[in-house]
Protein backbone atom coordinates (compact mmCIF):
# COMPACT_ATOMS: atom_id res chain seq x y z
CA UNK A 1 0.00 0.00 0.00
CA UNK A 2 2.86 2.14 -0.63
CA UNK A 3 2.45 5.41 -1.72
CA UNK A 4 -0.90 5.84 -1.58
CA UNK A 5 -2.62 9.08 -0.69
CA UNK A 6 -4.31 9.53 2.20
CA UNK A 7 -6.49 11.99 4.16
CA UNK A 8 -7.56 12.03 7.69
CA UNK A 9 -10.39 14.17 8.66
CA UNK A 10 -11.53 14.84 12.17
CA UNK A 11 -13.32 16.73 14.62
CA UNK A 12 -12.73 17.87 17.78
CA UNK A 13 -14.07 19.77 20.60
CA UNK A 14 -11.89 19.44 23.81
CA UNK A 15 -8.97 18.41 21.80
CA UNK A 16 -8.99 14.58 22.36
CA UNK A 17 -9.97 13.71 19.20
CA UNK A 18 -7.63 15.82 17.53
CA UNK A 19 -4.79 14.61 19.65
CA UNK A 20 -5.96 10.53 18.09
CA UNK A 21 -5.99 11.78 14.68
CA UNK A 22 -2.46 13.10 14.95
CA UNK A 23 -1.11 10.27 16.23
CA UNK A 24 -3.27 8.12 13.59
CA UNK A 25 -0.46 10.74 10.84
CA UNK A 26 2.47 10.18 12.66
CA UNK A 27 1.28 6.30 12.69
CA UNK A 28 0.15 6.46 8.96
CA UNK A 29 3.46 8.09 7.21
CA UNK A 30 5.85 5.07 7.60
CA UNK A 31 3.78 3.28 4.93
CA UNK A 32 2.04 6.40 3.30
CA UNK A 33 2.57 7.94 0.45
CA UNK A 34 1.45 12.19 0.37
CA UNK A 35 -0.60 12.38 3.58
CA UNK A 36 -3.13 15.35 4.57
CA UNK A 37 -4.26 16.06 8.30
CA UNK A 38 -7.30 18.41 8.54
CA UNK A 39 -9.79 19.60 10.82
CA UNK A 40 -13.79 19.51 8.86
CA UNK A 41 -13.89 22.36 8.76
CA UNK A 42 -10.90 22.80 6.22
CA UNK A 43 -10.99 19.71 4.73
CA UNK A 44 -11.60 19.04 0.74
CA UNK A 45 -15.37 19.24 -0.33
CA UNK A 46 -14.56 16.90 -3.36
CA UNK A 47 -12.48 13.67 -2.98
CA UNK A 48 -9.86 12.76 -5.45
CA UNK A 49 -9.47 9.80 -7.50
CA UNK A 50 -5.86 9.44 -6.67
CA UNK A 51 -6.96 9.48 -2.90
CA UNK A 52 -6.21 5.84 -1.32
CA UNK A 53 -7.34 6.23 2.42
CA UNK A 54 -9.93 8.56 3.90
CA UNK A 55 -9.96 8.48 7.71
CA UNK A 56 -12.86 10.12 9.22
CA UNK A 57 -12.85 10.65 13.36
CA UNK A 58 -15.32 12.45 15.92
CA UNK A 59 -15.77 12.57 19.34
CA UNK A 60 -19.37 10.51 20.42
CA UNK A 61 -22.32 12.86 21.60
CA UNK A 62 -25.47 11.51 22.79
CA UNK A 63 -24.75 8.55 21.19
CA UNK A 64 -23.98 9.68 17.34
CA UNK A 65 -21.66 12.76 15.55
CA UNK A 66 -22.12 15.96 17.04
CA UNK A 67 -24.43 18.30 16.03
CA UNK A 68 -24.87 21.84 16.44
CA UNK A 69 -27.11 21.26 19.67
CA UNK A 70 -24.48 19.15 21.18
CA UNK A 71 -21.60 21.53 20.35
CA UNK A 72 -23.16 24.35 21.57
CA UNK A 73 -23.52 22.18 25.18
CA UNK A 74 -20.40 21.78 24.91
CA UNK A 75 -19.26 25.24 24.52
CA UNK A 76 -21.33 25.80 27.46
CA UNK A 77 -19.12 23.47 29.18
CA UNK A 78 -15.69 25.20 28.20
CA UNK A 79 -14.86 23.53 24.90
CA UNK A 80 -13.13 25.24 22.36
CA UNK A 81 -15.42 24.88 19.60
CA UNK A 82 -13.20 26.39 16.65
CA UNK A 83 -13.68 23.86 13.73
CA UNK A 84 -17.53 23.91 12.73
CA UNK A 85 -18.61 23.05 10.39
CA UNK A 86 -17.91 19.56 11.47
CA UNK A 87 -17.96 15.80 10.42
CA UNK A 88 -21.85 15.50 10.23
CA UNK A 89 -22.16 18.72 8.35
CA UNK A 90 -18.88 17.80 6.02
CA UNK A 91 -20.00 14.43 5.21
CA UNK A 92 -23.35 15.67 3.71
CA UNK A 93 -21.70 17.62 1.38
CA UNK A 94 -18.46 15.39 -0.41
CA UNK A 95 -18.55 14.27 -3.64
CA UNK A 96 -16.06 11.28 -4.94
CA UNK A 97 -14.23 10.51 -7.36
CA UNK A 98 -14.54 6.84 -8.55
CA UNK A 99 -13.58 4.70 -7.65
CA UNK A 100 -13.87 5.80 -4.00
CA UNK A 101 -10.76 5.38 -1.64
CA UNK A 102 -11.08 2.82 1.25
CA UNK A 103 -12.50 4.15 4.21
CA UNK A 104 -11.90 3.76 8.23
CA UNK A 105 -13.64 5.89 10.85
CA UNK A 106 -12.61 6.26 14.53
CA UNK A 107 -13.91 8.47 17.20
CA UNK A 108 -13.38 9.44 21.27
CA UNK A 109 -15.72 8.18 23.45
CA UNK A 110 -16.29 7.52 27.60
CA UNK A 111 -15.76 4.72 28.56
CA UNK A 112 -16.57 1.33 26.43
CA UNK A 113 -19.83 0.19 26.94
CA UNK A 114 -21.85 -0.14 23.76
CA UNK A 115 -24.53 2.15 25.90
CA UNK A 116 -22.00 5.25 25.08
CA UNK A 117 -22.71 5.37 20.88
CA UNK A 118 -20.44 5.40 18.75
CA UNK A 119 -19.82 8.12 15.87
CA UNK A 120 -17.48 5.90 14.00
CA UNK A 121 -20.70 3.82 13.39
CA UNK A 122 -22.42 7.38 12.83
CA UNK A 123 -19.71 7.80 9.99
CA UNK A 124 -20.10 4.47 8.37
CA UNK A 125 -23.59 5.16 8.22
CA UNK A 126 -23.03 8.69 7.08
CA UNK A 127 -20.95 7.37 4.59
CA UNK A 128 -22.85 5.25 2.42
CA UNK A 129 -25.11 7.85 1.88
CA UNK A 130 -21.64 8.42 -0.87
CA UNK A 131 -21.00 5.23 -1.96
CA UNK A 132 -18.47 4.80 0.70
CA UNK A 133 -17.57 1.49 3.02
CA UNK A 134 -15.93 1.73 6.10
CA UNK A 135 -14.09 -1.39 6.71
CA UNK A 136 -11.97 -0.51 9.98
CA UNK A 137 -13.57 1.23 12.81
CA UNK A 138 -11.84 2.42 16.32
CA UNK A 139 -12.86 3.61 19.47
CA UNK A 140 -10.47 5.51 21.61
CA UNK A 141 -11.56 6.04 25.06
CA UNK A 142 -11.74 9.68 27.26
CA UNK A 143 -11.72 9.60 30.78
CA UNK A 144 -14.56 12.40 31.13
CA UNK A 145 -16.30 14.39 28.74
CA UNK A 146 -13.09 17.28 28.58
CA UNK A 147 -11.13 13.76 28.99
CA UNK A 148 -7.45 13.02 28.97
CA UNK A 149 -7.45 10.30 27.07
CA UNK A 150 -6.91 7.00 28.84
CA UNK A 151 -3.70 5.86 29.33
CA UNK A 152 -2.07 4.06 26.12
CA UNK A 153 -4.88 5.29 23.59
CA UNK A 154 -2.11 7.42 21.99
CA UNK A 155 -0.12 4.59 21.28
CA UNK A 156 -2.92 2.84 20.38
CA UNK A 157 -3.72 5.37 17.49
CA UNK A 158 -0.52 5.40 16.49
CA UNK A 159 -0.22 1.14 16.06
CA UNK A 160 -3.70 1.49 14.53
CA UNK A 161 -2.56 4.31 11.79
CA UNK A 162 0.27 2.16 11.25
CA UNK A 163 -1.71 -0.85 10.59
CA UNK A 164 -4.21 1.14 8.07
CA UNK A 165 -1.81 2.00 5.92
CA UNK A 166 1.14 -1.12 5.93
CA UNK A 167 1.56 -3.49 2.99
CA UNK A 168 -1.41 -5.99 2.45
Amino acid sequence: MRDVETLIVYESLWGNTRRVAEEIARGAQEHSGALTLCAAADAPSSLAASLGLLVIGAPTHAFTLPTPSSRAEARSHGAAISHVPGIREWLAKITVAVPPPRVAAFDTRQGRSFLVGSAAKSIARAAKHHALVVSETADFVVTSREGPLEQGELERAFAWGRALTAPR
